[in-house]
């Protein structure tokens, strides 16, 4: 059924909440308040609704690419939609639950993305700077060159998500769940992974330099070429790793555990090993 924004703003008004499978395309409902209506399978390509109030709104598998998105989701249903190259900046999603929804190229920076289900979800190539990711979780989500610039990911779960030449630069992912993880070729530069859980993990050829991994679990992970240069280890378990090749100059690894770490071909010049010497 086809309807422009302002048959369907009259219908809210009247009491009306049922509109599953509308064809709003291109519709203005900038500023609207459909808190609680049902838009399942809508179709939203390319509308506009700025500033609009989406509280517990059910956006269940509803096309919404393209759309701009600046509003107050907060407890949205968005499994399953279709919001690629969205605008979303400085979106209030907390609550939401997105999973398996596609945000490829979706823009969320600023984005409040507390507490959100992005579990399965596809943000290849989204733009998530500066987002608020609270406790999020992502696991087996598809984040392959996504940017976390400066994101907040504390307490994250992470679990088997892919993050394949992602952009961490600056994050805080203290108390991250990342087991498992496949973060090849990933930059994590000036990245808080304080108390994270990295076991089991794919971190070939990713930068650590000057990363904060204090007291992280990172054990039977594989490190291969990393580069971990001035990067902070103190009391991080790296038990059974590989790190064959990798970059630990200046590093600090007071009282960290290496017991059964590969080490063939490291690169450790500078570094502050567990018995605190300094390693020549």
């Amino acid at each position: 059924m086809i309807m422009d924004g302002a048959e369907l703003l009259k219908q809210y008004a009247a009491g009306e909440r049922d509109f599953r499978e509308v064809d709003l395309q291109g519709a203005f409902l900038g500023g609207a308040d459909l808190s609680g209506a049902n838009l399942r399978e809508a179709d939203l390509r390319g509308s506009n609704l700025i500033g609009a109030s989406l509280i517990r709104t059910n956006l269940r598998e509803a096309n919404l690419s393209e759309a701009s998105l600046q509003a107050d989701l907060t407890e949205a249903n968005l499994i399953g939609s279709n919001l690629v190259r969205a605008n979303l900046t400085g979106a209030k999603l907390v609550d939401v639950s997105l999973r398996a929804s596609n945000l490829t190229e979706a823009k969320l920076v600023g984005a409040n993305m507390s507490y959100a289900m992005l579990n399965e979800a596809d943000l290849r190539d989204a733009d998530l700077t500066r987002a608020k990711l609270v406790e999020c979780n992502f696991g087996r989500a598809k984040l392959m060159n996504v940017i976390l610039k400066d994101a907040d990911l504390q307490g994250a779960n992470l679990t088997n998500a892919i993050l394949m030449g992602a952009n961490l630069q600056g994050a805080n992912l203290t108390g991250a769940i990342l087991n498992g993880a496949n973060a090849s070729g990933a930059n994590a530069a000036g990245a808080d992974l304080s108390r994270a859980n990295l076991s089991g993990a794919n971190f070939t050829n990713v930068i650590f330099k000057g990363a904060n991994l204090r007291a992280a679990s990172i054990t039977w992970t594989t490190l291969r070429g990393a580069d971990l240069t001035e990067a902070k280890l103190y009391r991080a378990k790296l038990c059974w790793s590989n790190l064959t090749g990798a970059l630990l100059v200046d590093a600090v690894l007071l009282d960290a555990n290496l017991n059964e770490i590969n080490l063939r071909n490291a690169n450790l010049t500078g570094a502050i090993m567990p018995n605190a010497g300094s390693h020549k």
